[in-house]
């Protein structure tokens, strides 16, 4: 009625175990019990030379290296993320208060940051400042705070990759228009 897991694994197609080859024993010989097989003197083994080792010592010696690179990369990735975690706590606790942004503000000032296009609210006033490069952007927690450039150039001091927009007046205009776009 009910098939044993067994047979039904079977009926589904899947191998039954592989059974162990056994030498046909000779007529004439006899195994002798376990204990005394163990009790049998081995052949001694030949020492092996100072410079070679075998492969089992080689590959425990190449897993025991990979495995003190794999922890001294976890411990140098782990002490980098309490570096920016401190360096962005000190930023945070510096731009109290030194933030220029104007919730009345409602030009949108946009500008590229991480591959992606971001956005500032600023005021006619700011975005003449920003674009001549007397003021900058600063990132922090998600927020862009408009900032002066002293306060910019602190900033970039404690933690580098917070700056999101940094104007260089002096820098050529580059055309945007691609050469091979033909009006």
């Amino acid at each position: 009625m009910s098939d044993s897991l067994r047979d039904q694994l079977l009926g589904l197609g899947f191998k039954p175990q592989p059974k162990p080859v056994r030498k046909p024993e000779r007529k004439g010989e006899r195994k002798p019990p376990r204990a005394a097989a163990k009790a049998a003197p081995r052949p001694p083994r030949k020492p092996t030379p100072q410079g070679d080792i075998d492969l089992a010592k080689a590959y425990a010696i190449r897993a025991q290296k990979e495995k003190e690179e794999r922890i001294e990369a976890e411990r140098r990735k782990q002490e980098a993320a309490r570096e920016r975690r401190e360096a962005r706590a000190k930023l945070a606790a510096f731009l109290q208060g030194k933030a220029l942004n104007d919730a009345q503000a409602e030009i949108a000032r946009h500008f590229e940051y991480g591959g992606k296009i971001k956005r500032i609210h600023v005021t006619e006033a700011q975005l003449k400042a920003l674009n001549a490069g007397e003021l900058g952007v600063v990132q922090l927690d998600g927020r862009y705070l408009l900032v002066d450039v002293a306060t910019l150039d602190e900033a970039a001091a404690i933690f580098p990759a917070c700056v999101a927009l940094r104007v260089d007046p002096d820098a050529p205009v580059e055309d945007d228009i691609p050469p091979d776009l033909v009006w």
